[in-house]
């Protein structure tokens, strides 16, 4: 058990993070060495395993992240922006494997992850599923196929408390889009369309965003043209398989040299 790899939940009171600590429990590849809250949490004090409503697990909810991070050897992070750029500094400091699911992040906000990159394995991606990312690479590779007669239209649904749209998904297949067609997203993404907004822009990507029940995920690429469409979709049905990929990113990630992975590295894509 010494040389499995410890692992400190981020949000651990979040419905990621409390099916990340469930699926730790259930791995004897990996174990639950810490569970970090913000300041001011009802849940901070207590055993991460009663607060969820189970048995004890020997792990008490903290908001010291410096602390929680120390005897670590990965990090999950399923949080906000703003939490996850606080937490890179501090994981780089422990040298533990940093593996990013937060979705909303801006452009600066992922460059201003470099420096603790420097120093430790990042591994961030928009979507931590095996399917998703598979149809990131059929994306790119369609869009280096299909020349801009084919209008490229993502659509995405997800549950009403999602905060940010497009969704972390819907931004990683517009940029494997863009990069099968040799440009850059913020270039040609029309990211909302609203009143007389005039005619389809050659070459564009949009995005369109759904929200509403409980819709765990569901993505959609269309390539548009006059007389056809190519479609690829992915739906998923159960947040496991996020928390399946974002686990095996952090166990994957050890032993790495420092810096910016993705679930495509991961896998091997």
């Amino acid at each position: 058990m010494t040389h499995t790899p410890g692992l400190v939940v981020t949000g651990a009171s979040g419905r990621m993070g409390q099916m990340l600590i469930r699926m730790i429990g259930e791995n004897d590849k990996m174990r639950l060495v810490g569970a970090v809250e913000r300041k001011g949490h009802p849940w901070v004090g207590q055993d991460i395993g009663t607060a969820m409503g189970g048995p004890a697990l020997g792990v008490t909810v903290t908001d010291e992240a410096v602390d929680a991070f120390a005897k670590a050897q990965g990090i999950v992070d399923f949080t906000t922006p703003e939490a996850t750029l606080e937490f890179a500094a501090l994981a780089a400091q422990a040298r533990a494997v940093h593996v990013i699911g937060t979705t909303g992040m801006t452009e600066e906000q992922i460059a201003a992850l470099e420096p603790a990159a420097r120093h430790a394995v990042i591994i961030r991606s928009g979507n931590m599923s095996l399917g998703v990312n598979l149809l990131a690479q059929l994306t790119r590779k369609i869009a280096e196929a299909l020349d801009e007669d084919f209008d490229v239209e993502i659509v995405e649904s997800h549950h009403h408390h999602k905060v940010d749209a497009p969704s972390g998904t819907a931004l990683m297949f517009g940029e494997a889009a863009a990069a099968g067609r040799g440009v850059q997203l913020r270039d040609v993404a029309d990211r909302g369309r609203d009143g007389i907004t005039g005619a389809r822009q050659k070459g564009h990507i949009g995005f369109s965003a759904i929200r509403g029940g409980d819709i765990v995920g569901e993505h959609d690429v269309m390539f548009l043209a006059p007389g056809e469409r190519v479609i690829l979709r992915h739906i998923a049905t159960d947040r496991s398989v996020f928390a399946r990929g974002a686990l095996k990113a952090a166990i994957w990630g050890q032993g790495r040299a420092p810096g910016i992975y993705s679930m495509a590295d991961v896998l091997g894509l």
